[in-house]
């Protein structure tokens, strides 16, 4: 496994931090399947096939990220970029930014869960999740996934540093 620390100014668009940029280029430049991304925020850049709840960001799908994780049969896809709100706070903020009603399911550790265990089914065996937060857990073990390469982006001061996991399934 590699584990690599890198530094580099905040920015809410994840893969515009350039560190996030140049891996996510060294595992998508020459991968020729389809990579989904859930939460896109109209990022296009990486992936093949987006998705994004807010209807003014310009994404092939606007739908809750289990409806579009659901719309792929399993173990179809070879690589999902996973970059959903980090907190609950977060899920808050975006879901009322777009006027969407926040639940307690939204806001708990069900949220979370539910997408892994469907990015589990959908990834083919050696299918690869590049998870982004401020944990490292990723799809998991449990899920049938071993972890290849952890990166630490740390933005100085007072900012959370943003933690990416690179996964790949292998059953």
């Amino acid at each position: 496994m590699i584990i690599s620390k890198e530094w580099s100014m905040p920015n809410k668009d994840t893969f515009k931090i350039i560190p996030i940029s140049k891996l996510l280029h060294r595992y998508t430049d020459y991968f020729d399947g389809e990579i989904l991304d859930p939460f896109s925020n109209g990022e296009t850049e990486f992936c093949t096939v987006n998705n994004d709840l807010n209807k003014d960001i310009k994404c092939d799908y606007h739908l809750d990220a289990i409806d579009f994780l659901n719309l792929f049969e399993n173990q179809s896809v070879g690589m999902v970029l996973y970059d959903p709100p980090y907190s609950p706070r977060q899920v808050s903020e975006c879901y009322k930014g777009i006027g969407r009603q926040v639940t307690q399911l939204d806001t708990s550790a069900h949220f979370r869960s539910s997408h892994l265990d469907e990015i589990a089914r959908i990834l083919e065996i050696g299918g690869r999740c590049i998870s982004f937060g401020w944990n490292t857990n990723g799809v998991g073990k449990t899920r049938g996934f071993i972890t290849e390469e952890i990166m630490i982006v740390s933005h100085g001061g007072s900012h959370n540093d943003t933690l990416v996991t690179v996964e790949r399934k292998i059953k």
